[in-house]
Formats: C-alpha cells, sequence, structure tokens
C-alpha cells in the first residue's frame, strides 16, 4: 500500500483554508474515489489528472487510488486541486519522491495535455496559505504575478505537470513570476467635464469626504451619469488592506485585469437595470460568487434609472447598506463576502422624462408618484444624500471660462477631510463618518449642543424624518465640517446637512 500527501488551497467565500491532498494506493479493480465533499469539477478531476498525466509521459498506475480532502468536512470547490491531486498520485505510486515539495502548496488546473492553466481566486488563496506558515507556492505561470504580491511567499510558476515533474526528479528550475508589470490603469473621467451643476459638484465631494451613500434626481441631460461616473476619480487611493480586499474579490470572481497588481482604485460597477437580485448581490450554483454589490466594495455601485430596476434587487441592497457585508446561503453552503460600498442612485423625475421641465411633462401626478415611489421609502432612508439637479444652462454648457474644477483638486479637499475624521474616530477603529453609529455621535463628547440642533430636533419630533434620518444628517454635517476645516459642526453645517439630505431648496 503507497500513500502520499500534497498540500493545497481551497476557498470558501472570500477566505482561504489549507487543504490536505491526500493519495492512498491500494491493490485492487483499478478506479478513482475522491472523498471530502468535492463538487461536480472535482469528481471530474479524475478524467482530466489520468489524461495528464499519461499524455505528460508518465505512467498511470493502475490500482484502486483513494484521494482524500482534509479537512473533509469543508466543501471543496474548483479545478484548482488538479495539480496537487496528480502530484500526491504520481508520488503515491512511487514515479515522484515529494520530498522537495514538503510544505509547498500547489494550485493549478490541468488540462488533458498536461497544460497548467490559470484559475480564480490565487490571491486569496496564496494569502490563506501564508496566514497558515506556508512560504513556498507553486501556481499556474498565467497567476504568477497576481500571487507574488502576497508579501513573504516565495512564488513559482509552473506550464506543464512535465516541468513540475522535472523540478522534482532532476531539480530543473521552475518558471519565476514575470517582473515587467504594465504601468496602473489611467485616470478615469475628470470632475472638470461636468458643467455648471455647483449643488451637484458639492453632494458628490460631501459624499466622497464621508463615504455617504448618494441619490441624484433630475431630468436628461442634467449631469447625473457624469458626476457618477466621476466619483471614483475623486476618492483617495486604496490602502495595502483595502486594497487586497478587492482584488481578492475581483481574482474569485476571474476580472484581474492582465499583470496582477493590486487594484488600487476604488472599483465602479454599474450593472444594467435589467440586473437580477443574484447578479446584484451574489449567487450562482454551487458555492454563490460575489455580485455586483461586493464587486464594488471600497468603490462605488452606481445603479443609473434605478426607479427601472426590479423591486427585489433594490430591496437585497437594504441589508448590505447597513452592514457591509452579504451573507448567502445556497444549498450547496453559505458564504459571507464583503460589501462595504457607496451607492449612488440616478433617477428622472418622471416616465417621460421630457427634458423641457413640467410645461412639457406628459405624466399626470399620479404616474410621476408611482414611478418614483418605486424607490421605496426603507431603501431611500438609507441613503444619506439626496439633491435635485436641474437643468444645464446655454451659459454653463458653452462658457469654458466657468468649467468647473479638476479631480484633482476636489481630491485634495476630500483626502484632508477623510484624514481628520480618520484621527477623531481612531479610538473607536473607524476611518469614516457614515460608519461612525448614531448612539456614539448623541452621547458626550460628540454630541451636538441643542441650539445647533433645535431645527432637526424639530424635524424628528414631528415626523418629517425617522431616527435613522436624525443619524446620518448628524453625520452629514461631520463631514461638512471637516471639508470645511472645522473641528465641530456648527448650526450651519447641520442646516446644509438637512438640505442635502431632504433635498429642499434645490
Amino acid at each position: 500500500m503507497s500513500y502520499a500527501k500534497v498540500l493545497c488551497v481551497g476557498l470558501v467565500g472570500v477566505t482561504g483554508h489549507l487543504v490536505e491532498v491526500e493519495a492512498d494506493l491500494a491493490p485492487g479493480l483499478p478506479a478513482v474515489a475522491i472523498s471530502g465533499l468535492p463538487d461536480t469539477a472535482l469528481h471530474e478531476a479524475r478524467d482530466r489528472v489520468r489524461a495528464a498525466i499519461v499524455n505528460s509521459g508518465q505512467r498511470w498506475p493502475n490500482r484502486r487510488i483513494t484521494l482524500n480532502l482534509l479537512p473533509a468536512t469543508m466543501p471543496k470547490y474548483g479545478s484548482a486541486f488538479d495539480l496537487a491531486i496528480a502530484t500526491a498520485v504520481l508520488g503515491g505510486s512511487g514515479e515522484l519522491p515529494l520530498a522537495p515539495l514538503d510544505g509547498v502548496v500547489i494550485l493549478g488546473e490541468l488540462g488533458l495535455d498536461g497544460a497548467v492553466r490559470p484559475v480564480r481566486g490565487v490571491l486569496p488563496m496564496v494569502a490563506a496559505a501564508a496566514r497558515a506558515g506556508r512560504d513556498r507556492v507553486v501556481v499556474p505561470v498565467g497567476n504568477a504575478a497576481e500571487a507574488a504580491v502576497i508579501p513573504g511567499i516565495r512564488v513559482r510558476a509552473v506550464d506543464t505537470l512535465h516541468r513540475l515533474v522535472a523540478y522534482v526528479r532532476d531539480g530543473s528550475p521552475l518558471l519565476d513570476p514575470p517582473t515587467d508589470l504594465p504601468s496602473s490603469d489611467p485616470g478615469g473621467p475628470d470632475l472638470a467635464d461636468v458643467a455648471g451643476q455647483g449643488l451637484g459638484r458639492r453632494a458628490l465631494e460631501v459624499a466622497a469626504a464621508g463615504g455617504h451613500h448618494l441619490a441624484l434626481l433630475g431630468p436628461p441631460g442634467a449631469g447625473k451619469t457624469m458626476l457618477a461616473e466621476r466619483l471614483p476619480s475623486i476618492l483617495p487611493e486604496l490602502d495595502d488592506d483595502a486594497a487586497l480586499e478587492v482584488t481578492a474579490l475581483h481574482s474569485i470572481a476571474g476580472l484581474l485585469p492582465p499583470g496582477g497588481r493590486l487594484l488600487r482604485r476604488p472599483p465602479f460597477q454599474a450593472p444594467h437595470h435589467t440586473a437580477t437580485v443574484p447578479s446584484l448581490v451574489g449567487g450562482g450554483s454551487g458555492l454563490a460568487r460575489p455580485g455586483a454589490v461586493s464587486l464594488a466594495h471600497r468603490g462605488v455601485l452606481f445603479l443609473d434609472e434605478a426607479p427601472e430596476f426590479s423591486k427585489g434587487a433594490l430591496e437585497a441592497l437594504r441589508q448590505p447598506l447597513e452592514h457591509g457585508r452579504i451573507q448567502l446561503a445556497r444549498s450547496g453552503g453559505g458564504t459571507e463576502y464583503p460589501a462595504r460600498t457607496q451607492l449612488v442612485l440616478a433617477a428622472n423625475p418622471c416616465p417621460c422624462a421630457k427634458p423641457s421641465g413640467d410645461a412639457y411633462c406628459e405624466c399626470s401626478p399620479l404616474a410621476r408618484r408611482r414611478y418614483l415611489s418605486r424607490l421605496s421609502g426603507p431603501l431611500l432612508d438609507r441613503i444619506d444624500v439626496q439633491v435635485k439637479l436641474l437643468p444645464v444652462r446655454a451659459a454653463e454648457l458653452m462658457e469654458a471660462a466657468r468649467a468647473g474644477e479638476s479631480s484633482a483638486g476636489v481630491a485634495a479637499r476630500v483626502a484632508l477631510a477623510r484624514r481628520a475624521a480618520a484621527d477623531r474616530w481612531a479610538p473607536v477603529g473607524r476611518k469614516l463618518n457614515a460608519e461612525i453609529p448614531g448612539p456614539y455621535l448623541r452621547r458626550p463628547p460628540w454630541r451636538l449642543p441643542v441650539r445647533d440642533t433645535a431645527e432637526l430636533r424639530g424635524r424628528l419630533d414631528s415626523g418629517s424624518i425617522s431616527a435613522r434620518g436624525f443619524d446620518r444628517i448628524i453625520r452629514l454635517a461631520w463631514t461638512i465640517a471637516d471639508l470645511d476645516g472645522r473641528d465641530r459642526p456648527g448650526r450651519e453645517d447641520v442646516l446644509e446637512a438637512i438640505q442635502l439630505r431632504t433635498g429642499e431648496g434645490t
């Protein structure tokens, strides 16, 4: 009886777990059995691995082969175990001495010709190996640059099973990760392109500085989409921890750009209004994959023509907006993805959306109310900033001298405001005003004086705003004070926050 063991990594959601791939070869009728809660792709690995071994010039052992994936209680998904399974089978048959691979994590999918193909989720897999104390990994050459992002890990790459066999037997060198990585992504659209819309620009700046959700209401051509698309350009670059989170999510979804660099720019997701609930929050057969709300983690989720989205899709966003995470339960197992994103909604005032204003609108007041009521009250109550944009005037559109400030100038103020907020909230482990719990702001030393919040208290008592709305307006006031360089908000900051929240006076 022969036995071999090789290390691999399995993913549950965005979290990786070290997996031991065991191979036991015993006398008996030739067969391959796989245990350890494998999915369909793993069951099919029997045929892929056999063909890859034979077509790589190695001998397939005609014995009863039992493959076990430990821990056996954790579901295993995908084809990233192929290369580890092939190595364990060759080691168990005596064809391959596995001493050079002791403690090495092996990842990769096998083609029938023995080629090692890239797989999804290599970044969180390698990160999990590092957390488990492993410092050497072998990955497909197509994933080498991505894996090399994790510090403290020695990454080697293979393009074929034959290359890995030659390394173990003869010491032939493996491939190194590429060093000639492409330059970082070019900058996106600039805020200077937006004509006029002083209120919209102010709302965008406040939303960026505090991490607040934003709703833009107005006629076609007012600049709603242009403003939303430029929000990432005034957000700070992601720090190391956030960049690893975002890059890992895109790795799992198979959406990483070539080059393997960390994603430093805040992501921007703009799904079409026909998007389904699973495409927004995550789903799929077996293990649920991240949806748009998770792919926009630490960035912007933009829903253009928001009333046209299905009611179920919009309501499904309420929980992740409140908690910053999305929990998905499926018959194949549950998982959790981060979803701390800034939501931006854009909507026309009515179904006909005549650009000429109320004088030419063909919609009745009832039709207008029904159209905007597709955005439910509980959803809008979670949107901090809600502004109504007016049509752009000819003078604003044509006069270059009145062009707005560039994204660079606004981004500098946003960065200063975020730094002030991060320093203030460091004792509670938060960085953004939008993340601070309401009760914390209502207690000393952060509670604002009655004279500054009299208008806000009156609105709460009259029922025109909810308790959640009260807290969100207070957070907005702190962000406005940070942007204007004040230590604490005053009455004028609270009044501006009320205006940005309710859209009054716009």
